[in-house]
């Protein structure tokens, strides 16, 4: 039995050994950074989403792996199409109204309104779409790469410019 303590004892430290090695490594990637909302970068949305989405990166870069952190600004009634992500969507309503509803058809009197402050997540995969009332910002985080497949390819503003 004291054998099986000390193996056991052994292998949680070597566990706590890599852990902190881990972490280590993770702290001196990671630079402090405040995001003030009258400071932040808005550039033209991907081309992945309707015209006139604002987008600010946080942290990261949302087409690589690895964690990220992204704002959308989008117009009242901007509407995004019934759509799929390949990894789960965790969303935080800043401003404005977010509608989301569940299915593979647009139908916004079938959708939940999110207002400011509320958070949503749904698993990967699932057919979803929005619409906002007002000017909305969403914070989008997870890990990357983040993709937007559209049920209908001719839903995907990014066909058109093809």
């Amino acid at each position: 039995m004291m054998g099986r303590v000390i193996v056991f004892t052994g292998v949680l430290v070597a566990a706590a050994t890599v852990w902190a090695a881990f972490v280590a490594d993770d702290h001196e990637r990671m630079a402090a950074a405040i995001h003030r909302p009258d400071g932040l970068n808005w550039k033209d949305g991907p081309p992945s989403l309707p015209p006139g989405a604002k987008i600010a990166v946080l942290e990261g870069d949302p087409s690589k792996p690895g964690p990220f952190v992204f704002r959308v600004k989008v117009p009242d009634g901007y509407r995004i199409p019934p759509h799929t992500h390949p990894k789960p969507e965790r969303v935080t309503v800043i401003s404005g109204t977010f509608n989301i509803g569940m299915g593979e058809k647009f139908d916004a009197d079938k959708t939940e309104q999110m207002p400011a402050g509320t958070y949503g997540t749904w698993p990967a995969g699932m057919k979803h779409f929005v619409w906002v009332r007002g000017e909305t910002v969403v914070q989008f985080h997870g890990e990357g790469p983040w993709t937007i497949t559209y049920l209908n390819p001719a839903d995907d503003p990014r066909a058109a410019k093809k």
